[in-house]
């Protein structure tokens, strides 16, 4: 695996450290991450509760923010009294960003309508609160595409875990948002043509974890330090160098959250 240098810094955008899969050895994941090079990361929640547990580990772990929404998965669950309580959970210093949210109709976890409505609460608070929103999508580019033409030009946003649609990415850069790939990069071919499509200024790394290893460590518990094969790939399909395309996506992962210098 890749070590990135003593000056390189890696961000890893969108990860979930309060993940069960992790309990039993979080410390020393963040130990690896850090030793090849991951030093900042966000970790995503996926309903109030995740919300309050990430918040919390961020606010003693170095390096580390954290997000506050209610997953699409989950959104039968949105009412007006459980919002208010993302929104409580929102306002901590260490809260950067609104998510994850948006719409999976591949999975349909949840109602259709209650993902709608869940979503469009998640850009109403984002734009509110004058925080980013993470947004996830699945078998709805169409619309995903159509709710970020509508809230867009109000609310910064962030695609995670991209794996194509013309119209969505096209809806996306119109309203200056950015774009995430996975470890999906390192393994399915089609989407080296989106990472080559996505302007530089706008391109973000994740690794999902502990979901979605990257090709060379499939089949086990993703890790933050896996990072370093979706950088290797990203900087392949663009013609840059491991450290310059480090450098841009932990710039441009500063720039969205909105947090400290990345290096």
């Amino acid at each position: 695996m890749r070590v990135a240098g003593t000056r390189t810094t890696l961000f890893d955008s969108h990860l979930h450290l309060t993940a069960a899969r992790f309990a039993p050895d979080l410390d020393e994941v963040v130990d690896r991450a850090r030793t090849r090079g991951v030093r900042r990361m966000v970790t995503v929640a996926s309903d109030p509760e995740d919300a309050e547990q990430a918040a919390a580990l961020a606010a003693r772990t170095r390096g580390l923010w954290a997000t506050a929404g209610l997953h699409p998965h989950a959104a039968d669950r949105t009412s007006a009294s459980l919002m208010s309580e993302v929104e409580r959970i929102a306002e901590a210093p260490e809260v950067v960003a609104i998510g994850e949210t948006g719409l999976d109709f591949h999975y349909d976890n949840a109602a259709r309508p209650a993902q709608l409505e869940n979503f469009e609460a998640h850009l109403g608070m984002a734009a509110r609160l004058a925080l980013p929103v993470v947004v996830h999508s699945r078998s709805a580019e169409a619309e995903t595409a159509e709710r970020v033409r509508e809230y867009g030009d109000g609310v910064a946003g962030v695609l995670h875990c991209f794996t194509g649609g013309e119209a969505l990415l096209r809806a996306a850069l119109d309203a200056d948002w950015y774009v995430s790939f996975s470890g999906l990069l390192t393994f399915v071919p089609e989407l080296a043509e989106w990472a080559r499509a996505v302007p530089a200024d706008r391109l973000l790394i994740e690794t999902d974890a502990p979901y979605l290893a990257p090709g060379p460590r499939r089949g086990r518990r993703n890790e933050p330090a896996y990072l370093t094969h979706t950088c290797e790939r990203l900087a392949e399909v663009r013609g840059m160098s491991f450290e310059e395309a480090a450098a841009l996506t932990a710039e441009n992962a500063r720039r969205f959250y909105g947090v400290e210098e990345a290096a």
